[in-house]
């Protein structure tokens, strides 16, 4: 991130595993090692940050942080858009601040996240629930050349939140939970194309 402002990419990963390789042997330098991340976004009654594009978030890894962030652009498939973000001591007095001021857990999601610099990028690898991502974080430039010379100049772009392609998966499975955590998706399998926007495909 940049100047208060965020620029990234997200892909989805067949394999992490043989993303993790392909880092090592392009000269990925490991930032920090796989980790647990627990996330929560909050909204009001009405829903209405969510409706705006807005998001607040508490996120809890090897620290505490509370992050806003606004509606972004996109461009090429690279978005960018403002985040302005904190530490914070404690989750749960955090959490309690929120409520104060009227914000309500909207959603939960877990992950498991590696990070890797190189060529002045944070290369993030994301283990979710529902399955893997890449995430890119730089200058546009920097962007693409890191995409090129891991070979991902033609994989598809994902323009939407972790939240949204969840939205979808929830609609093609015919999920009714809240949350996006292991435990709610064990046993359970998710196919590439339940991340597509819901009336593009039917998924049987």
């Amino acid at each position: 991130m940049t100047n208060n402002y965020e620029v990234e990419v997200k892909i989805y990963l067949d394999s992490i595993e043989d993303m993790h390789d392909i880092l090592e042997q392009k000269g990925g330098v490991l930032v920090r090692e796989r980790t647990y991340e627990r996330n929560v976004r909050y909204d009001v009654n009405d829903n209405a940050l969510t409706s705006r594009g807005v998001v607040i978030r508490l996120r809890e890894d090897d620290s505490i942080r509370l992050t806003y962030k606004e509606p972004g652009t996109i461009e090429r498939g690279i978005i960018t858009r403002e985040e302005l973000e904190v530490e914070v001591s404690d989750f749960d007095t955090m959490q309690a601040i929120l409520g104060k001021f009227g914000y309500e857990p909207s959603m939960l999601y877990e992950k498991y996240r590696t990070i890797y610099s190189c060529h002045d990028t944070h290369i993030m690898l994301d283990e979710l629930p529902y399955g893997n991502f890449i995430e890119v974080e730089g200058d546009k430039d920097d962007i693409e050349w890191v995409l090129d010379n891991l070979g991902l100049e033609n994989a598809e772009r994902r323009e939407d939140s972790y939240a949204k392609l969840f939205d979808y998966v929830k609609h093609h499975l015919e999920l009714n939970f809240r949350d996006l955590t292991f435990d709610n998706f064990d046993d359970l399998d998710v196919p590439k194309a339940a991340f597509i926007p819901p009336g593009s495909i039917v998924i049987r």
